[in-house]
């Protein structure tokens, strides 16, 4: 029977607390980095070269993962088990891009059946759209699309969108621009309401509970602002749909044009997969380049079934993140050299720190080991000119995870002083690599650079709608084996909850004296 016990029940777990983090100024050589090396899928492959493993270490990552049974307990989550254990729930958002081992039946329903037909519904929804069948209350065809969601229906979906926009422009299908509405700051809808034609603006609500109070305050500002307009023949509830569960007070509500839905099994930071990234996707870049990227985020699924961490580039990934955690390393930085992945590090930041930032266990118990990292990042070569003074000579040592392409997506470029705009990107990727890794030797203690700052290396030949799909899934499958490791629950969020119940006794006047104080500044 499989046991899900705290990391330091596990037998390896003291031996790998006396391990040291490895000097990469005498192990990186040609050979360890052509070694090191683990695809995610054919087309995009991880390098974990630089960061701070011995063979020794990974000798005793790989019994780690035998002993928290690793591979056994993804498949306990791919059958359906309930993995989510504070919700009481299972965790099914792998489903939604395909189905990786037995079906999921819950009261003699196939659940990947449900999803498969939301996939259809909402495509199909998508083409109506594309070739005029439908249209606007006026009659003019839609040519843009706002979501309206928070947190997970907003920082996915948004991220997706920038990251395969220039792809789309390149493959000619490039269908309808994108915008989004995320805060309950006037300022952020009203900026996006000020670009938009409404007569040809189809908007995306999103919230799976139906009472989301940020996204139904901006759906009722958006209505407002609709009105406004006068428009002779306009009806608002022709230019929205809603993605929502079936039981939601949204579902098949006559306010919305049509209705498409998940359910309980499928996570807010986990549903990008599901018709909460689905809709828009498929609007905006048409339903082939959506389901590309399904395809390459389950190819990345089935990669992570691999028992052999040598293999399984997600695996190695966790383990070794867990160990940079256990040696005492408390911060991971995101950094993509791919201006199309500028929001990725913001979505990774809720599917980590909001899945493994975390104190107690599965069964609510306390633990004393470290978890989940504080994770940020920005786009180079911007951040180069900005953090990275920090990451060379600071006093902690942060450990990077790089992004790069060969290629960038909407393929013009140009030559200016002997090399291109991308190759010089990517020369500055390699680069900073090296120095993180190597360092540099100076007599003057300001232009010392120490070296062993630790980093990983994502790369492929272009960011494609497959490649982003497997990218996607890689974090997502990390974050879910560090899950395992630590004993934690990945999948509930209470920690934002305290603040909801409180904003609701602040807006009813309902709170104690210093709350009340604090209110003062503001409201």
């Amino acid at each position: 029977m499989i046991q899900f016990n705290n990391f330091d029940k596990a037998p390896s777990y003291l031996l790998l607390k006396k391990e040291k983090l490895a000097n990469l100024k005498e192990l990186l050589n040609k050979e360890r980095i052509e070694n090191f090396q683990i695809p995610i899928i054919s087309s995009l492959k991880f390098n974990y070269a630089c960061r701070p493993v011995s063979k020794s270490t990974l000798k005793l990552l790989e019994k780690i993962a035998k002993e928290q049974e690793l591979i056994e307990k993804y498949k306990l989550l791919l059958n359906g088990e309930m993995i989510n254990t504070g919700e009481k729930r299972k965790v099914l958002h792998q489903l939604t891009r395909g189905q990786c081992d037995k079906k999921v039946i819950e009261d003699k329903n196939d659940i990947g059946a449900f999803y498969k037909k939301e996939l259809n519904r909402f495509c199909e929804f998508a083409n109506k759209v594309h070739g005029g069948e439908i249209v606007g209350s006026t009659g003019k065809k839609f040519t843009q699309v706002v979501q309206i969601g928070i947190g997970g229906s907003d920082l996915g979906p948004r991220a997706i969108y920038l990251a395969l926009k220039g792809y789309a422009v390149k493959k000619n299908s490039f269908k309808m621009k994108g915008y989004f509405i995320s805060n309950v700051d006037p300022d952020d809808a009203n900026d996006v309401l000020a670009d938009i034609d409404y007569e040809t603006t189809l908007f995306v609500l999103v919230s799976k509970s139906g009472t989301t109070q940020e996204t139904l305050t901006n759906q009722a500002f958006v209505f407002e602002k609709m009105k406004e307009q006068k428009i002779k023949g306009f009806d608002p509830n022709k230019h929205m749909v809603a993605v929502t569960s079936a039981t939601s007070p949204l579902a098949n509500s006559p306010s919305y044009l049509d209705s498409f839905y998940i359910d309980d099994y499928i996570g807010g930071r986990y549903s990008s997969c599901s018709a909460v990234g689905g809709v828009i996707l498929s609007l905006t870049f048409g339903p082939a380049i959506f389901k590309e990227f399904l395809k390459g985020a389950h190819e990345a699924d089935l990669a992570a079934m691999e028992k052999d961490i040598y293999k399984n580039a997600s695996l190695m990934d966790a383990l070794i993140g867990v160990f940079e955690r256990l040696m005492g390393l408390p911060t991971t930085a995101v950094l993509p050299y791919s201006q199309a992945l500028s929001r990725f590090p913001a979505h990774l930041q809720q599917m980590d720190m909001e899945s493994n930032g975390k104190s107690v266990n599965r069964e609510g118990k306390k633990i004393s080991y470290k978890t989940g990292p504080v994770l940020f990042g920005e786009p180079g070569t911007n951040g180069q000119h900005s953090f990275y003074q920090l990451l060379h000579q600071g006093t902690d040592t942060v450990p990077l995870q790089f992004i790069g392409f060969k290629k960038p997506q909407y393929g013009f470029d140009l030559k200016i002083d002997g090399s291109t705009s991308q190759k010089k990107l990517n020369a500055n990727l390699v680069a900073q690599i090296y120095a993180f890794a190597m360092g540099k030797d100076d007599k003057n203690p300001n232009k010392q650079f120490n070296g062993n700052r630790y980093s990983s290396l994502i790369f492929g030949d272009e960011l494609t709608a497959k490649n982003m799909g497997a990218l996607l899934a890689h974090y997502e499958n990390k974050v879910m084996f560090q899950g395992f490791i630590w004993n934690l629950n990945s999948f509930d969020q209470e920690g934002v909850q305290l603040g909801k119940v409180l904003t609701k006794q602040v807006l009813t006047g309902k709170m104690d004296e210093a709350l009340l104080a604090l209110s003062k500044f503001l409201l």
